[in-house]
């Protein structure tokens, strides 16, 4: 029978590029990590790792079932992991994350009672920059996340739609575009747009949010709003970053000509499969989606 630390031995060399990498991640010898990979060549009947190269580089063999051994590693962990949910009942801790931008009001409210109900439950709360928030919920780090929805989610990954934010174009009244009472891609094209961006995606990664060939991008939607109050360039932001400064004129919305109504961005909750949830979470869970949608929008 193949046993599961053949399989995690034989993953994470992969993931790694070496044997040592792997044992040093397991906290073993590098020979326990190659004689694993060796017992499951055995098992398989086929060779997983070319070794006559400088680092062990997979197969194709190897490539194939590597996927397989992903997703029976990720079984185990989810079977324990609801094992000990349910063996607990209430977990120790509850690790949160939300992403910068999102309104958190309805989050405060739930927290107010949370913290009646499960008094010994000790909570961390992450903020992240857009679409970081799955790396930690991936990395174990936190249980569940408030996110801008994505096309799609990684393999154990669960969510539900809560709600929208509207995403606003804005300058500061004194930028060369708050002169322009209805711009398009022309003018905007013409000024340095500042650009909300995530720490793990490339530039690549950057289609529909980019329009001008000049970007600064940087992952925090506070650090955007001075750089744009002190006019250094124009941004699309979610309304919760910008409505005070809106309010109080430091910034003007700009009624762009290509947009003819408001952008909206989904609002998800998102947890894993990996990483069951307790009673407490599955509390906080239900609370958020049941907040009524109007009331993620902040503005």
């Amino acid at each position: 029978m193949i046993s599961s630390d053949s399989l995690q031995a034989f993953v994470l060399a992969a993931e790694l590029g070496s044997f040592s990498a792997a044992a040093r991640r397991l906290g073993k010898a590098q020979s326990a990590v190659s004689t694993a990979i060796a017992n499951l060549e055995i098992d398989t009947g086929l060779l997983l790792f070319d070794r006559t190269t400088r680092s062990p580089t997979l197969t194709p063999e190897g490539r194939a079932l590597l996927p397989h051994a992903n997703g029976i590693l990720l079984g185990t962990r989810e079977l324990m992991a609801k094992a000990g949910s349910m063996a607990e009942g209430t977990e120790d801790r509850l690790g949160l994350v939300v992403e910068q931008g999102i309104n958190a009001a309805p989050l405060y409210a739930t927290l107010d009672v949370f913290s009646e109900m499960f008094p010994t439950v000790s909570l961390e709360i992450f903020t992240t920059g857009p679409a970081d928030t799955g790396a930690l919920l991936k990395a174990g780090r936190a249980d569940l996340g408030l996110m801008i929805e994505q096309e799609s989610y990684p393999v154990g990954f669960q969510f539900r739609g809560v709600g929208h934010t509207t995403i606003v174009p804005v300058c500061s009244p004194e930028h060369p575009l708050a002169a322009c009472p209805d711009p398009g891609y022309t003018e905007l094209r013409q000024h340095r747009q500042i650009v909300l961006r995530s720490r793990y995606r490339t530039p690549g990664d950057l289609t529909d949010e980019v329009k001008s060939p000049k970007i600064w991008q940087a992952e925090n939607p506070e650090l955007i709003v001075a750089l744009v109050l002190r006019g250094l360039g124009w941004a699309e932001l979610p309304m919760p970053s910008v409505s005070r400064h809106l309010a109080a004129g430091t910034l003007l919305r700009m009624a762009c000509a290509f947009q003819q109504s408001d952008e909206h961005e989904g609002i998800d909750v998102v947890w894993t499969e990996q990483r069951a949830l307790g009673r407490a979470g599955h509390w906080v869970r239900d609370q958020l989606l049941a907040v009524p949608q109007d009331e993620w929008r902040g503005c």
